[in-house]
Parts: C-alpha cells; sequence; structure tokens
C-alpha cells in the first residue's frame, strides 16, 4: 500500500497516511481516463445553437407566379430553402450532447486518475484546512508555502466555510467536495490537493 506524508499549511510533515492499493496505486488506463473526460465535456455542453426550418422563417405562403406559363421554374413559396432568407434545411437544433457513462468505467477512471497524480507527485495530502479567518491572502500564502502556485484543485471531505470564501476568488483555485471530484477535475489541474479526511474517505469508498 502507498504511504504518503501528511503535511500542515506550513508544509511540514506532521504524520503519514496509508493508502489503498486499488485506488492510489492502481494501474493507469488512458482509454478510460479518455472516455471519463469526454463524457464529462459532453455533459457541459449547452446544445442551444437552432437554425429555421421554412415553416419558422418570415415570409408568405402564398405561391409568387403561376405554375405554367411564365417560362420561369416552378416555386411555390418565398421561404423555400432555395431563397435567400429562406428556410435551412437539416440544421443544428437544440439538443442535449449528454449520455450515459457506466458507473464502474467512470470509478476506474477516478482510480486511474487518482494513482496518476500520485504517481508523477503532484499529489499532496494537507492534515486539515483550518483557516481561521475568512482570509484570500492567508489562503494564498497557504497555497504557496504548499507549492500549488498554478492550477490547483483543493478537496474537502465536508464543508469548511472559511476555506470555500477564502479561495473563492483565486484565479486557477478550485474547492470541491469528495463526493463530487471527477477524472476530468483531477487531470485538468497541475495540482491536487487532498485533506487528509478526503483522502481516507475517496481511499475506502473506492476500494470497494
Amino acid at each position: 500500500m502507498p504511504i504518503v506524508d501528511v503535511v500542515d499549511l506550513n508544509n511540514q510533515k506532521v504524520g503519514e497516511l496509508e493508502l489503498a492499493d486499488q485506488v492510489f496505486a492502481a494501474e493507469v488506463n488512458e482509454s478510460l481516463l479518455y472516455e471519463a473526460v469526454r463524457h464529462y465535456r459532453a455533459g457541459l455542453r449547452a446544445g442551444t445553437v437552432k437554425t429555421k426550418v421554412r415553416g419558422e422563417v418570415a415570409g408568405s405562403g402564398k405561391k409568387l407566379w403561376k405554375q405554367k406559363g411564365t417560362g420561369r421554374a416552378r416555386m411555390g413559396s418565398v421561404r423555400s430553402p432555395l431563397w435567400r432568407h429562406g428556410g435551412t434545411v437539416h440544421g443544428p437544433q437544440p439538443r442535449d450532447y449528454g449520455y450515459k457513462l457506466p458507473r464502474k468505467m467512470l470509478l476506474g477512471a477516478l482510480r486511474s486518475a487518482l494513482s496518476a497524480k500520485l504517481r508523477d507527485g503532484e499529489l499532496k495530502v494537507v492534515q486539515a484546512f483550518n483557516l481561521p479567518a475568512v482570509k484570500t491572502k492567508e489562503a494564498q500564502a497557504a497555497l504557496t508555502r504548499l507549492e500549488a502556485t498554478r492550477k490547483v484543485l483543493v478537496v474537502e471531505n465536508g464543508e469548511n466555510r472559511n476555506l470555500t470564501l477564502s479561495v473563492r476568488n483565486l484565479r486557477g483555485v478550485t474547492l470541491l467536495p469528495s463526493r463530487e471530484v471527477n477524472p476530468y477535475h483531477l487531470l485538468d489541474h497541475d495540482r491536487v490537493l487532498l485533506s487528509e479526511a478526503a483522502a481516507r474517505k475517496l481511499s475506502e469508498a473506492l476500494a470497494k
């Protein structure tokens, strides 16, 4: 089982934590990671673009000229897709791009992402994010001491009001509860900071 150092907000080692092999030392399956990221991004798509068909564009439905005898091509409506300002044929319509991904695949991708982050030295376990007050400056200083100065994902096990309000205006910092962590979040950030409680929770929940 992988054993990681537990540090405080000053980046000083205060203990060690043993993590589950199945979660933090699993084989990294890149195909699963791809599917999980694709699934998450598909769910973010708005799918609101729309074009008007011939029944929705402005214009009279009156026949423009008689069917025969004019020498011109027959034409029934000014709203025909063949005409300028007419309707659009087979254009995009509002739709939902999301789809269902099997739960086993999603959990497998989550294990792969956590294992990859630990393997690459981009994951750190923090004893607790106990900020004495709501101070963005103090939160920024703590992240700097933890060597997390770029895109950072902070994972907390429960609600932490001081932490939530302190980091919400920090660029590149994302705070999530452990139950909402997705493989996309882990791969999209350069550093991952887990509270000790969150690391235990993930280790226990994903090892099943």
